[in-house]
């Protein structure tokens, strides 16, 4: 029977070319939609995740008077703390060129820069870079021997935090309501294409056919139109995306974001056409009067 409801199913596409067109090219604009939306929220989250990295790193200054044996016993001591991702010693003279290639002119005011302590760069794993942690942890250090003072930008923590949260809910809310009108959108496409073929339908059901086996060759035709919008779809937003880097100057992301990207919107053409379909048609299907 499988062969009969896809060669039917098949057939419908070709007799009704334009019901066709016209469900295929709205399963692909509500996947643009989705896509388009999609990348925004991607592209969101790894700004996020990029200030965050940078948000999660502290300093810690040693004291002048401390021995390079506890300066290397206090990074040692560092390196041990959970969610480190990675730490630098910065010497006094390396402190130094760093303050006169930043300050320029500036730093000639000072006749000895080697003022500026010897100091540890701590960058924290973005599991770790949370206010609460790292102000914990600053806590810490500061009573190990050898530690003068920590320097950690809560105030950016925060804020970054609050910022990752509220673009989290808002990414849910737009995307559940894109989603949702995307899906309402091919629903009522594929609906008044069945409608278009009502007569046919009441004639199947005149000869005795169940109301599944009159659905299941538009189940076979809102799959191929839902992979063929998928597939369109996915190449416009694989487009829209490439041009958008190139306008930024920024590297293409990698083939298996690009695949998962493009295979994602497949995947949702077919559950859309698929999904579209079999409301639509068990709906539309069992109003039909055979009188």
């Amino acid at each position: 029977m499988l062969p009969y409801f896809v060669r039917e199913g098949l057939s419908n596409l070709r007799r009704a070319k334009f019901s066709a067109f016209a469900s295929t090219s709205a399963i692909t604009v509500a996947l643009v939609l989705v896509g388009v939306f999609g990348i925004v929220g991607y592209e969101a989250s790894v700004v996020s995740e990029t200030l965050r990295e940078r948000a999660g790193q502290m300093e810690v200054f040693i004291e002048r008077d401390a021995t390079e044996r506890v300066q290397e016993a206090l990074h040692a001591r560092i390196e041990t703390i959970p969610g480190v991702a990675h730490t630098e010693f910065v010497s006094q003279e390396e402190a130094a060129e760093i303050f006169r290639r930043e300050f320029g002119e500036g730093a000639a005011a000072f006749d000895d820069p080697t003022f500026l302590p010897a100091s540890i760069k701590i960058e924290m794993e973005p599991s770790h870079a949370h206010p609460d942690s790292m102000s914990q942890t600053a806590s810490i250090i500061e009573q190990w021997r050898g530690a003068d003072d920590v320097v950690l930008n809560r105030d950016l923590l925060v804020r970054v935090a609050q910022n990752r949260r509220l673009v989290n809910a808002v990414g849910i809310a737009l995307g559940g309501i894109v989603v949702i009108a995307a899906i309402f959108l091919v629903a009522n496409t594929i609906r008044l294409t069945i409608y278009a073929r009502r007569l046919l339908i009441r004639t199947m059901k005149l000869v005795g056919a169940t109301d599944s086996f009159v659905r299941r060759p538009f189940l076979v035709e809102g799959i191929v139109q839902g992979f063929l919008g998928g597939l369109v779809a996915g190449g416009l937003v694989w487009g829209l995306y490439r041009g958008f880097l190139y306008q930024i100057d920024r590297a293409p992301v990698s083939l298996r974001v690009e695949l998962l990207l493009v295979g994602s919107l497949v995947g949702g053409g077919v559950l859309l056409g698929w999904a579209g379909s079999y409301f639509a048609a068990r709906r539309f299907i069992q109003k039909i009067e055979l009188h």
